[in-house]
């Protein structure tokens, strides 16, 4: 019996060959970084210049990188979390060192929490100064990975130039094996800086490594469900990251199981669906139809606080996981516990599990949507729902939205129809401020053939004015609704009624139009009434704008308290 080998590794041409043996001169280790990024696949790197880093920075200019620079490094992060989200590729972000770096660290658990694929890139004090001493070097910290290391996926520090395409590979890898996330590469300044003859960066091979699920606990999960009287299923931001909706789909209407999303998977199911329960999860009405499930099928979920309704959802029925991430796997509720990517998962239950017919789940469904709005009837929000609707009739169904954390988006999370998967995020994920203005002109980056919508309060406004620069200067199709109730809203509301008053919400702000307008970004202030008409038409009109809404709004009354 012979073994016939095939040997994949790259081949070089002659032509190449030649090139490896005389490398063009003047070449240092930053063209060894935007070169090695060039072979992996990258098109688009994010960051903002400092002095440890240039070595990076003059490179770019030898290289077919598009580059965009934003103006504060944690608003950097944020553009280049919502480029992974939107494109599925990892996301480099050059930095530099100590506070250049630790300011994106807020971006970077934003991504982490999200499964955002972010390929961050920093520089690092020279090889001399490394191992902790205090040489007194211009932004040293004792041990730069160490801030990053609970934040990100992997850490990678090189302190050669040998060393860098290796460690950026590895990076990557790392970024895009399911779970994505944020990753974290750290160069020393002279490193960087220094000449190298090594050859010029060609072949990359950085394939993520593929997460299945082991075939008898997918048996074991298929005979479940084919057996279940009251099957349903949670579908969280795992079945956006992975593709997988239209699979969801198909094991939904396969099962005859009811669907809800979570607001890290909105658009994962369609919204008007016979099937969908739509993303109530802040309401009991869900909560209890969840509990009454004698087969609950989680996949890409971690159950965790909103998910749960602040950990007041109590299974009764027997729960399945599908998680990538192995650290959430039963973390929250006992299950049979399937280690995988929502996407292999969810193909290989389909090919498992039989048709099963429930003529009364879309009743049942139906039955929790009316009492959730007679709920929501009884407690006069009809400006907040009116709202709602307005951002949906203008927001065009292809185009994605970012919402930062303020009222109008934990309403969005509940309410609003994303329409498509992939097209509607916030910063849900860690709850960090700022996040809406800067993710969105990272997804205008990634596709700027369609306007984008961000959503802010007037406070986490205040965190991303600086990036109304960045919109004008590179012309990025995002309108920017900012809705100006005077401080910090929810905050307002959660101190008053947990102490009867509020202490440190209200705010002193701009006048926003007359501060976009003086960055040369068109605005207009609105109201209820006209805030569709004018979102409709900042939209559709080229480059960035904005629309200021001043509004007082309150959320529902919670049910898990």
């Amino acid at each position: 019996m012979s073994h016939e080998h095939h040997d994949e590794r790259p081949r070089l041409t002659p032509a190449q060959i030649a090139a490896a043996l005389a490398p063009p001169p003047g070449r240092n280790g930053g063209d060894l970084v935007v070169e090695t990024l060039q072979g992996l696949g990258a098109t688009t790197v994010f960051g903002l210049p400092g002095q440890h880093a240039l070595g990076m920075f003059d490179a770019l200019r030898r290289s077919s990188l598009t580059y965009v620079g934003l103006r504060v490094e944690n608003n950097a992060g944020f553009a280049a979390d919502a480029y992974g989200r939107i494109t599925g590729e990892a996301a480099p972000l050059l930095l530099s060192t100590g506070p250049g770096a630790l300011t994106s660290l807020a971006a970077l658990q934003e991504a982490a929490a999200a499964s955002a694929p972010v390929l961050a890139i920093s520089s690092q004090i020279p090889v001399a100064g490394l191992g902790g001493g205090r040489h007194g070097y211009l932004h040293e910290l004792r041990d730069q990975q160490a801030s990053f290391r609970d934040v990100v996926k992997s850490v990678h520090t090189v302190r050669t130039a040998s060393q860098i395409p290796s460690a950026i590979a590895a990076a990557w890898e790392s970024a895009l094996t399911a779970p994505h996330g944020p990753v974290w590469v750290e160069i020393p300044q002279d490193v960087l800086l220094a000449e190298t003859a090594l050859p010029v960066v060609t072949a990359m091979d950085a394939t993520p490594r593929a997460l299945h699920a082991r075939p008898e606990l997918i048996a074991v999960a298929a005979d479940a469900l084919a057996r279940a009287e009251r099957p349903a299923i949670i579908a969280g931001g795992g079945v956006v990251r992975s593709d997988a909706s239209g699979k969801l789909l198909a094991l939904a209407e396969r099962l005859d199981a009811p669907v809800v999303t979570t607001f890290g998977g909105k658009g994962a199911f369609p919204w008007e669906h016979p099937l969908s329960l739509q993303s109530w999860l802040e309401d009991r009405h869900t909560t209890d139809f969840l509990e009454a499930a004698d087969v609950l099928l989680v996949v890409g979920s971690g159950l965790g606080e909103l998910s749960s309704n602040y950990h007041t959802f109590r299974p009764r029925g027997r729960v399945i996981q599908i998680e990538a991430d192995a650290g959430k796997l039963e973390s929250n509720h006992p299950a049979l516990g399937i280690h995988a990517d929502a996407r292999d998962a969810l193909s290989d239950l389909l090919e498992a599990v039989g048709r099963r017919e429930d003529p009364s789940a879309a009743d049942r469904v139906r039955t929790v949507l009316e009492a959730v709005r007679e709920r929501l009837a009884g407690q006069d929000l009809a400006l907040e729902q009116r709202l709602v609707a307005a951002v949906r009739k203008a927001l065009p169904d292809t185009s994605p939205s970012f919402w930062d954390m303020t009222i109008l988006a934990y309403w969005a999370w509940s309410a609003f129809d994303a329409r498509r998967p992939n097209t509607m995020h916030s910063a849900q994920g860690a709850g960090g401020l700022g996040y809406g203005f800067p993710a969105a002109l990272g997804a205008a980056v990634a596709d700027p053939g369609r306007p984008v919508l961000a959503v802010s309060g007037d406070g986490g406004a205040m965190y991303s004015i600086a990036e109304l620069a960045t919109a004008r200067q590179y012309d990025l199709p995002v309108t920017w609704l900012i809705v100006d109730d005077g401080g910090y809203g929810i905050l307002r509301e959660y101190m008053t009624g947990a102490f009867g008053e509020a202490t440190a919400t209200e705010l002193s702000r701009p006048d926003f139009v007359a501060l976009a307008e003086s960055f040369g970004v068109p605005a207009v202030r609105t109201t209820p009434e006209s805030l569709a008409d004018d979102l409709a038409r900042s939209l559709a009109a080229p480059g960035p704008s904005v629309v200021v809404l001043p509004a007082l709004l309150k959320m529902f009354e919670p049910t898990h308290l």
